[in-house]
């Protein structure tokens, strides 16, 4: 697939003042908005200097803790003004690895960072959980505050998740009735937060079971995942939150347990997916914004998300905004992407609820195509886990999707929303849904248009 560069950007942006010239469509967001956004977006660079993690003590192996190898060659680095901290053959096996500003995590093809299942050597930092700010485990790669950090080189990032390791943790995946599991501690923290409890006092860690994330930076600024393999997370993969300018580019997912979102943007601003293939047991991307009280006591919406050249195989939905969206999100592009696969639920899935509140809003597509997917092709669905019961009111609006092609799928779309809430302005554009088993469900809808769209060979008007 086609990876866009600065100069597809700039052909973007003289494209649409073009446009504007000429009169065609100026006020198309894929010709006014999109070419800003994704001008915007610009990886960081890193000064030409490389510290290799074995001349700070670390041992290809796959045995020999290479933790401190890989704190002591980060903090060079940083101390040093940036560069690459390289893992250039075999496997390091390693603890949470705690990225700092300026610095290229590389691990080169051929290499590997094995993480160890052991969660003592996650020590509790701030992060998020569903949504919910807390102290927990340390995702496995993490950065707090810090500007300008990748992970790039072409080589594996292997989370060892599994039947024994992680999962279980989440009640699912060779979980035992006798294992300990997350329910007691998510409840905790989900009443914390409606208590307004302070984050600092949110402790969970060791007893608690909150499965840790596996890459996030947290407030950070110019991040770039690019050419890396990430296998067996113990939840979700990629997970930047209240980042600024993000790239991921070139990144293959392929992790099946409890929650393995592929990559999930959370209450971040200019945000980049491109190039990706996801394999997933979760959403292959869900676009994120805080769960109930903490989003909206954050109220740091997620904005200006493009995600295009991407292949979808397992997952709940392709392109998933929700569940956790109580700050909002808008903005969102997506664009030449591929789905196909009988456990992929759905193409692009809308999840909100009166307890989650939030207005996504903005949403394009265009030119995906689509084998097929076990449920509905377009999901939006506001009885999503609590459903009606609760006081906010959740939005889902201006959404438009255009040469959408679906071979098999249970419905065409399954747009449900409350009659004191409706779905609002959703348009279909040249669609073709060329076998659904049943009837598309439009509840509480208004606004809808249909424009050259075919349902098992008919066309279909609204």
């Amino acid at each position: 697939m086609a990876t866009y560069t600065r100069r597809h950007a700039l052909a973007a942006v003289a494209g649409a003042a073009l446009a504007g010239s000429r009169g065609w469509a100026a006020d198309d967001p894929w010709t006014t908005l999109y070419p800003r956004i994704l001008q915007r977006i610009q990886p960081p660079q890193f000064p030409n200097r490389d510290f290799d993690v074995t001349c700070y003590g670390a041992k290809a192996d796959g045995k020999t803790d290479c933790t401190l190898a890989f704190r002591k060659a980060i903090e060079a680095a940083n101390r040093a003004g940036g560069g690459r901290v390289v893992v250039k053959e075999g496997v390091c096996l390693t603890g949470a690895i705690h990225l700092k500003s300026n610095v290229n995590l590389v691990v080169r093809k051929g290499a590997t960072i094995r993480f160890d299942p052991n969660p003592k050597l996650y020590p509790m930092v701030l992060t998020r959980f569903e949504g919910m700010e807390c102290m927990n485990y340390s995702p496995f790669i993490y950065a707090l505050d810090q500007r300008n950090i990748a992970i790039t080189g072409g080589g594996i990032l292997d989370g060892q998740a599994n039947g024994e390791h992680w999962w279980p943790w989440g009640g699912k995946r060779g979980a035992k009735p006798d294992d300990p599991n997350q329910r007691k501690a998510r409840a905790a923290l989900i009443d914390m937060v409606e208590k307004s409890t302070p984050v600092a006092e949110r402790k969970f860690g060791d007893g608690g079971y909150l499965r840790p994330m596996f890459v996030q930076p947290y407030r950070c600024t110019n991040v770039r995942m690019q050419d890396i393999a990430i296998l067996n997370s113990p939840m979700y993969e990629v997970h930047p939150v209240l980042c600024r300018n993000v790239t991921v580019r070139n990144v293959t997912v392929s992790s099946h347990g409890p929650n393995n979102d592929g990559c999930d943007p959370e209450s971040c601003v200019d945000v980049l997916i491109d190039g990706c293939t996801f394999d997933t047991g979760d959403d292959c991307i869900a676009i994120k914004s805080g769960r109930n009280a903490d989003g909206r006591r954050l109220h740091a919406p997620s904005e200006n998300i493009i995600v295009q050249n991407c292949i979808m195989k397992d997952g709940h939905g392709g392109v998933t905004m929700g569940s956790e969206c109580s700050g909002g999100i808008r903005n969102v592009f997506a664009q030449d992407c591929q789905m196909d696969s009988p456990n992929l639920d759905r193409v692009l899935r809308f999840k909100n609820n009166a307890i989650r509140g939030g207005a996504i809003e903005h949403v394009y597509l265009r030119t995906v195509k689509c084998g097929q997917v076990m449920g509905a092709a377009i999901d939006v669905d506001f009885y999503y886990e609590e459903g009606e019961k609760g006081p906010f009111t959740p939005v889902v609006r201006d959404v438009e999707v255009v040469n959408l092609e679906v071979g098999k799928c249970a419905n065409a779309w399954s747009l449900r929303g409350f009659k004191n809430a409706p779905v609002s302005n959703i348009r279909l554009k040249n669609c073709t849904f060329a076998n659904a088993a049943k009837p598309a469900v439009t509840e509480n809808v208004e606004g809808m248009t249909l424009e050259n769209v075919t349902v098992n060979g008919k066309v279909v008007k609204a």
